[in-house]
């Protein structure tokens, strides 16, 4: 599938993509600014979360700079609450500020339906990821909580954390 900008292209992750998915995600889970998972977490348990237990994992690449990005899709929830999916999506440093978190929302809000997934929720967004949270915003995500410190950030201490939803 190409994003209609025409340069980026997000298909299906496939194992031979992991050692240049990895290379984006680790210094972003490293930094332990945007995503709650422990930054000492190995290469085994990255592959684990971003690819081994969600549904399905994708890769955006650019036809200049390569892979830029990444996102995967999972319920959010086990049984009862499996209708609702969550996501987690990292663009490459180089990359950022060119739409691709944009487009890859837009392409997991298109696939969720997919595998069955009925609305979108997004636990834990880190209120100082203002970028992120304006990009889901745009993109039809709405903050129906906020939990005050519930992060424990490298630079700013304890911050808040939004919870947004959208129905698909």
């Amino acid at each position: 599938m190409t994003d209609p900008a025409g340069e980026l292209t997000i298909r299906p992750f496939v194992d031979d993509d992991w050692p240049q998915v990895w290379a984006v995600i680790e210094p972003v889970l490293r930094a332990g600014e945007t995503f709650p998972f422990s930054p000492e977490l190995d290469e085994e348990q990255a592959y684990q979360l971003w690819v081994t237990i969600p549904t399905a994992t994708w890769i955006a690449e650019d036809e200049h700079l390569g892979l830029v990005g990444s996102y995967y899709l999972k319920p959010n929830q086990p049984r009862l609450g499996d209708h609702v999916c969550n996501c987690g999506y990292i663009v490459a440093e180089p990359a950022r500020g060119r739409g691709i978190g944009g487009a890859l929302c837009r392409h997991s809000q298109r696939m969720a339906p997919q595998f069955g997934f009925r609305a979108m929720q997004y636990n834990l967004v880190v209120a100082t990821n203002e970028s992120a949270i304006h990009t889901w915003q745009r993109n039809g995500m709405t903050v129906v909580g906020r939990l005050p410190g519930a992060f424990r950030h490298p630079i700013h201490g304890h911050v808040d954390a939004l919870i947004m939803y959208r129905s698909l």
